[in-house]
């Protein structure tokens, strides 16, 4: 069988015997680019080769060159590819796919990192490429980005980076200096994008940044920051917090999350999703506590459903619209549930919804069982017959709240029908109540008067101006 073997180069300085000797004793040798640094040791080898430098030059992108590439390396016999860095891992698929078409064996040998060539005292850290930097920076350990070619990838670098690190923090850059030999810079992060020299060998060190000078905090920040108020020695009162305790202050939270979507407001809806976040945060910091559960277990229950809910996205259904989702949403949920009947369902909708909101679901989930009025306009004929139960009531004395409780209930049918949320609407009217009674208070206070200190039927009038003046354009 032929054997195609993979030589890393890294640096002239660090290349490795093993790799070495593959390229001395090489029958055939391909050399990745005959235009770096790093590739002095095949070029002084004595061994003839052959470059792949217009390869890179004719390809019409990367997918295309990896193609070519591999095609090359393995149109003849045994062979040795000489390549940049610790390894060619972006061309390695179609390598080992084409060797498996053409019966070639496939030897990777080992190699020195561009990074441990730039800091050779390096013990520990992440090494990633320019390219693929992580989603998620761990700030507590050095980070070692490698391939910064030019300058337009070291910006997109440096803007990655400063959702973590401070426009300030220290980095080190490491570029091959036409000797083979790596020059080492200190500069503040800003200023990466600001170097030339840059080629495949270039490297960025980022040294860990303290926890007391992050000005910006990813969310396993915040899980790590509730980890240490609730330790043994930390925070009293987060100590003393169960899930029942926090349940108040999440409904309230979320209140104020909707108050600042509704005024628009960017950042006090971030500070208040913030505070959502803390609290959702302590809840499974409190779960992982007591060995029940922890935020993986919370994302990944989500994401799965995610999933499974959006067979149109990552499975064959079909969806074109909004209300083709919804169908198939209803239908999947329905699955997981497992309802014993439709009556189930509606019990299902959780007491702890504000009524008005759990009114119109019960209504919807009764609705697609066929249970419902044709429109808002025949909805709207039964409300003078519970308002006329609710007159009988008052004048009885029995039964007030359920006759009230059915007028409210009415009315949510009639809004619903019509498209529209009855929460929205009676927090409207609060709305507009308030508005008015502080233009009551002022054209009382233009006449002289305390709108408080005068009769009921005064006050009226000062309402009735108001809505009046309220009207005019």
């Amino acid at each position: 069988m032929k054997t195609l073997t993979i030589a890393p180069l890294s640096t002239p300085k660090t290349i490795t015997a093993e790799a070495l000797l593959a390229i001395k004793e090489a029958k055939l040798l391909f050399v990745q680019t005959r235009l770096h640094p790093a590739a002095q040791p095949a070029l002084e080898s004595g061994v003839d080769f052959f470059a792949m430098d217009e390869l890179y030059e004719s390809a019409s992108d990367f997918d295309a060159l990896n193609e070519a590439i591999a095609d090359r390396l393995t149109s003849g016999g045994d062979a040795v590819y000489a390549v940049m860095g610790d390894g060619c891992f972006s061309q390695l698929d179609a390598i080992e796919r084409r060797c498996l078409e053409r019966g070639f064996k496939l030897r990777v040998l080992s190699g020195v990192s561009y990074a441990k060539a730039a800091f050779p005292k390096m013990q520990s850290g992440l090494i990633c490429s320019a390219l693929e930097t992580p989603e998620r920076m761990d700030t507590s350990v050095p980070l070692y980005i490698q391939e910064l070619d030019d300058a337009l990838t070291c910006g997109e670098v440096k803007l990655k980076l400063l959702e973590y690190y401070p426009d300030e923090h220290p980095v080190e850059l490491a570029r091959l200096n036409k000797d083979g030999e790596y020059i080492v810079e200190t500069l503040p992060l800003y200023e990466l994008d600001r170097r030339s020299g840059l080629d495949f060998a270039s490297v960025l060190r980022v040294p860990p940044l303290d926890f007391s000078k992050k000005e910006r905090f990813s969310y396993y920040d915040l899980v790590d920051v509730m980890a240490r108020l609730r330790a043994r020695d930390g925070c009293p009162w987060d100590r003393e917090q169960t899930h029942e305790s926090l349940k108040r202050g999440l409904l309230e939270e979320c209140y104020e999350l909707l108050e600042a979507i509704d005024e628009g407001n960017d950042e006090h809806m971030a500070e208040e999703l913030g505070d959502v976040l803390m609290l959702l945060t302590l809840h499974c910091t409190i779960a992982a506590e007591q060995l029940r559960f922890t935020e993986r277990d919370v994302s990944s229950g989500i994401v799965k459903k995610m999933i499974y809910r959006h067979p149109h996205i990552f499975s064959n259904a079909v969806a074109h619209t909004s209300a083709e989702v919804l169908k198939n949403w209803d239908a999947l949920k329905a699955s997981e549930k497992r309802y014993e009947g439709k009556a189930a369902e509606l019990r299902s909708v959780p007491k702890s919804f504000p009524a008005l909101i759990r009114a119109a679901k019960v209504q919807k989930r009764a609705a697609k069982a066929g249970f419902d009025w044709k429109d808002a306009e025949e909805a709207f004929f039964k409300l003078p017959e519970e308002v006329g139960e609710l007159r009988e009531a008052m004048e009885t004395g029995k039964g007030v709240e359920d006759e009230l409780g059915d007028v409210f209930f009415a009315l949510i049918n009639i809004a619903r029908l019509m498209g529209l949320d009855s929460e929205d609407l009676v927090h409207s009217s609060c709305e507009k109540f308030i508005r008015r009674y502080e233009l009551m208070e002022r054209l009382a206070a233009s006449d002289g008067l305390k709108i408080e200190e005068l009769p009921l039927i005064r006050q009226d009038e000062y309402w009735n101006r108001a809505k009046n003046a309220e009207k005019q354009p």
